[in-house]
Protein backbone atom coordinates (compact mmCIF):
# COMPACT_ATOMS: atom_id res chain seq x y z
CA UNK A 1 0.00 0.00 0.00
CA UNK A 2 1.48 3.10 -0.98
CA UNK A 3 1.15 6.46 1.41
CA UNK A 4 0.96 9.65 -0.44
CA UNK A 5 0.67 12.92 1.14
CA UNK A 6 0.33 16.57 0.82
CA UNK A 7 3.48 18.24 2.39
CA UNK A 8 5.21 21.56 1.86
CA UNK A 9 7.79 22.81 -0.34
CA UNK A 10 9.92 26.11 -1.06
CA UNK A 11 12.37 26.30 -3.48
CA UNK A 12 15.31 29.45 -3.86
CA UNK A 13 17.32 30.23 -6.57
CA UNK A 14 21.06 29.54 -6.38
CA UNK A 15 24.31 30.04 -8.93
CA UNK A 16 24.59 27.63 -11.04
CA UNK A 17 27.89 26.63 -9.84
CA UNK A 18 30.23 23.82 -8.69
CA UNK A 19 29.30 24.23 -4.50
CA UNK A 20 25.88 26.55 -4.36
CA UNK A 21 24.12 23.27 -3.28
CA UNK A 22 26.39 21.97 -0.92
CA UNK A 23 26.83 25.50 0.80
CA UNK A 24 22.63 25.13 1.16
CA UNK A 25 22.65 21.94 2.61
CA UNK A 26 25.69 22.60 4.81
CA UNK A 27 23.70 25.44 6.52
CA UNK A 28 20.77 23.96 6.36
CA UNK A 29 22.03 20.79 8.17
CA UNK A 30 23.99 23.33 10.65
CA UNK A 31 21.19 24.29 11.92
CA UNK A 32 19.21 20.92 12.19
CA UNK A 33 16.94 20.98 9.64
CA UNK A 34 15.78 17.49 8.38
CA UNK A 35 14.41 17.39 4.73
CA UNK A 36 12.14 14.33 3.20
CA UNK A 37 13.17 15.53 0.06
CA UNK A 38 15.70 17.90 -2.12
CA UNK A 39 16.39 18.53 -5.74
CA UNK A 40 17.64 20.79 -7.69
CA UNK A 41 17.98 21.49 -11.38
CA UNK A 42 18.90 24.08 -14.17
CA UNK A 43 16.99 27.14 -14.84
CA UNK A 44 17.16 30.29 -16.14
CA UNK A 45 21.09 30.53 -15.64
CA UNK A 46 20.36 29.74 -12.42
CA UNK A 47 19.34 26.42 -10.38
CA UNK A 48 16.44 26.19 -8.64
CA UNK A 49 16.80 24.53 -5.34
CA UNK A 50 13.98 22.93 -3.95
CA UNK A 51 13.78 21.79 -0.04
CA UNK A 52 10.73 19.45 1.18
CA UNK A 53 11.10 20.40 4.55
CA UNK A 54 10.39 17.59 7.15
CA UNK A 55 9.30 20.54 9.70
CA UNK A 56 9.11 23.88 7.67
CA UNK A 57 8.54 26.36 10.32
CA UNK A 58 12.28 25.37 11.92
CA UNK A 59 13.13 25.19 7.83
CA UNK A 60 12.14 28.93 7.43
CA UNK A 61 13.73 30.22 10.44
CA UNK A 62 16.62 28.62 9.34
CA UNK A 63 16.50 30.22 6.25
CA UNK A 64 15.86 33.67 7.48
CA UNK A 65 18.97 33.48 10.11
CA UNK A 66 20.99 32.26 6.70
CA UNK A 67 19.32 34.91 4.49
CA UNK A 68 18.64 32.79 2.13
CA UNK A 69 15.48 33.69 0.04
CA UNK A 70 12.10 31.13 -0.50
CA UNK A 71 9.74 30.88 -2.88
CA UNK A 72 5.95 31.48 -0.50
CA UNK A 73 4.91 27.78 0.91
CA UNK A 74 3.59 25.80 -2.65
CA UNK A 75 2.31 21.87 -1.73
CA UNK A 76 3.94 19.30 -3.54
CA UNK A 77 2.96 15.16 -3.01
CA UNK A 78 5.04 12.41 -1.11
CA UNK A 79 4.30 9.12 -2.31
CA UNK A 80 6.20 6.46 -0.20
CA UNK A 81 5.72 2.61 -1.01
CA UNK A 82 6.41 -1.15 -1.62
CA UNK A 83 8.19 -1.07 -4.57
CA UNK A 84 6.71 -2.82 -7.91
CA UNK A 85 7.07 -3.14 -11.36
CA UNK A 86 4.49 0.18 -12.57
CA UNK A 87 4.10 1.60 -8.85
CA UNK A 88 4.38 5.40 -10.55
CA UNK A 89 2.54 4.30 -13.55
CA UNK A 90 -0.56 3.74 -11.33
CA UNK A 91 -0.17 6.80 -9.94
CA UNK A 92 0.44 8.47 -13.04
CA UNK A 93 -2.90 6.66 -14.56
CA UNK A 94 -5.05 7.82 -11.47
CA UNK A 95 -3.98 11.65 -12.57
CA UNK A 96 -4.54 11.41 -16.00
CA UNK A 97 -8.01 9.72 -15.91
CA UNK A 98 -8.88 13.09 -13.69
CA UNK A 99 -7.47 15.18 -16.49
CA UNK A 100 -4.39 16.37 -14.25
CA UNK A 101 -1.29 16.99 -15.83
CA UNK A 102 1.88 15.71 -14.15
CA UNK A 103 4.13 19.31 -13.98
CA UNK A 104 7.34 16.88 -12.53
CA UNK A 105 7.74 13.64 -11.42
CA UNK A 106 10.75 12.21 -8.93
CA UNK A 107 10.70 8.88 -8.10
CA UNK A 108 13.98 6.40 -6.78
CA UNK A 109 13.91 2.84 -5.09
CA UNK A 110 15.12 3.43 -1.44
CA UNK A 111 16.20 -0.44 -1.21
CA UNK A 112 15.01 -3.08 1.39
CA UNK A 113 12.34 -3.20 -1.33
CA UNK A 114 10.81 0.33 -0.99
CA UNK A 115 10.36 3.50 -3.01
CA UNK A 116 9.55 7.17 -2.68
CA UNK A 117 8.62 10.21 -5.09
CA UNK A 118 7.93 13.84 -5.21
CA UNK A 119 5.01 14.75 -7.71
CA UNK A 120 4.19 18.06 -8.83
CA UNK A 121 1.38 19.46 -10.11
CA UNK A 122 0.08 23.25 -11.06
CA UNK A 123 -0.98 25.15 -7.78
CA UNK A 124 -4.80 24.81 -9.06
CA UNK A 125 -4.86 21.14 -9.37
CA UNK A 126 -3.44 20.38 -6.15
CA UNK A 127 -7.04 19.91 -4.50
CA UNK A 128 -8.43 17.59 -7.88
CA UNK A 129 -4.91 15.54 -7.57
CA UNK A 130 -5.72 15.06 -3.90
CA UNK A 131 -9.19 13.65 -4.42
CA UNK A 132 -7.66 12.00 -7.45
CA UNK A 133 -4.95 10.24 -5.08
CA UNK A 134 -7.69 9.84 -2.57
CA UNK A 135 -6.33 12.25 -0.34
CA UNK A 136 -9.66 13.44 0.58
Amino acid sequence: MDAIRMVDYFYTMAPHKPGASARLLAHFRDQGVNFLAFTAFPRARKAQVDFVPADTDAFKRAARAGKIELSPRKTVFLIQGEDRVGALAEIAERLAAANINITALDGVATGGDRYGAILWVKPADVRKAAAALGLR
